[in-house]
């Protein structure tokens, strides 16, 4: 969305008696028209700006959290900042209100539960993303890698969000959950319609019902004639002793869906939007690509762009400030890579600092599951990027577009090489 036509901000909520004057910080993580023109540098004023944990009135209200230790161990306390958003009783009688021809909701389990069950329906999906099964999809990556960029390599110029960054993964997703490849149309058309912006719950459940509707037909028929896919493995698992239902394999399709597509798009854009803006740095990763892994890292640091959400789920104290049960919490992620307490000189990058361990993929029993293959698809990007294509810069006549949330994300990134 471009700032010149943003939307109002949303209406102000009163502030509840227990937060105190000095918390409050007025933000709106969505329409912040700064946030959508630039959004980490809106980012390094609010950490200039407002306190380590703060409270806004926008959208409904809630707290931010943007402190990088304070960050940390929020997500490390599960017992207090709940990934359960809607408490269990809750969700029960909200989904007995739906209308009966919407079916069942699929959840995306385990991102949507605390330990000890979270721990539970995880194990089956560790083996599969792990560092070594990751690794050996590289080449596989690789050459799809290469075969978007022959598609755009002689024109000059391409729009790398819709061209490069959204196919990439869609088309390792379908590969790594065995779904036929000529069903990208498809995916990619969900992918538009699930990442749109939307307050409507109505729309969000609609939305992950088609996602699993999608993906039916594959399920069944690996139930009864597994392959070598992720389909297939999970078919074969047990959780905490108990064989695997249909109605858990449309929640752990969801999750793999939402977690595998929108993260790692909008990865690949904030570090191809680096490498055009500095043609120095192109020049030494082409010369020295071994740098690749370590420049790959330091954007992460530097851009990171996911902002989980989190339910108070008891009276606590936490940065000295008291929190009530139900209150809904932002793990500010992006906040916590640039809290200059933590790095020096936080805005610059640099692939030489001291301190280089970023929580872009999040802290604690929730980490990102999928960060390997994330690791292995932006290297990759990056690595065929600087090695087909000239020196690559931004198209100063298409300024790049975003959009902010639960995921700071590009909408459209112009470059050329023309």
């Amino acid at each position: 969305m471009d700032a010149a036509i943003a939307e109002p901000l949303s209406p102000a909520s009163p502030k509840p008696a227990h937060v105190p004057d000095t918390a409050v910080y007025d933000f709106d993580m969505f329409l912040d028209p700064a946030l959508l023109r630039d959004p980490h540098e809106r980012i390094r004023e609010v950490l200039r700006e407002a306190p380590p944990v703060f409270w806004t009135p926008r959208n409904g209200g809630h707290w931010i959290v943007i402190g990088h230790e304070e960050n940390y161990l929020a997500s490390r306390d599960t017992a207090t900042f709940s990934s359960e958003i809607i408490p269990p009783a809750h969700a029960a009688a909200m989904f007995s209100m739906l209308p009966r021809d919407i079916g069942r909701l699929p959840l995306p389990t385990p991102i949507n539960l605390d330990p000890p069950a979270h721990t539970i329906y995880r194990a089956p999906l560790q083996a599969a993303f792990s560092p070594k099964a990751m690794i050996a999809r590289k080449e596989e990556v690789r050459a799809l890698a290469n075969s978007l960029i022959d598609a755009v390599i002689d024109q000059g110029h391409c729009d790398f969000m819709p061209d490069i960054a959204e196919p990439l993964p869609v088309q390792v997703f379908l590969k790594m959950m065995g779904l036929p490849l000529e069903r990208q149309a498809e995916f990619r058309k969900l992918v538009h319609e699930f990442l749109a912006p939307t307050e409507n719950p109505m729309d969000i459940i609609g939305r992950m019902r088609s996602v699993a509707d999608a993906m039916k037909d594959e399920i069944l028929a690996r139930q009864t004639a597994p392959q070598d896919d992720l389909i297939s493995l999970l078919w074969r698992a047990q959780i905490d002793g108990k064989p695997m239902t249909y109605e858990l394999m449309e929640d752990f399709g969801v999750l793999l869906f939402i977690a595998g597509l929108d993260t790692v798009i909008n990865g690949m854009g904030f570090g191809i939007r680096h490498l055009a803006r500095n043609p120095d740095l192109q020049k030494t990763l082409r010369a020295n690509p071994k740098l690749i892994t370590e420049a790959a890292e330091e954007i992460l640091r530097r851009y990171t762009f996911t902002v989980p959400s989190r339910r108070v789920a008891k009276d606590s104290v936490f940065a000295g400030l008291e929190f009530k049960e139900d209150d809904r919490v932002m793990i500010f992620l992006p906040a916590a890579d640039l809290d200059p307490r933590e790095f020096a000189n936080p805005e610059l990058f640099d692939m030489n600092r001291e301190n280089k361990v970023h929580i872009a993929f999040g802290a604690g029993p929730h980490r990102c599951l999928g960060s390997h293959l994330a690791r292995v698809e932006l290297q990759v990007i990056y690595e065929q990027m600087l090695a087909r294509l000239p020196e690559f810069r931004l198209d100063d006549t298409k300024p790049a577009r975003f959009h902010a949330g639960n995921i700071i994300a590009i909408d459209s990134l112009a470059i050329r090489w023309d």
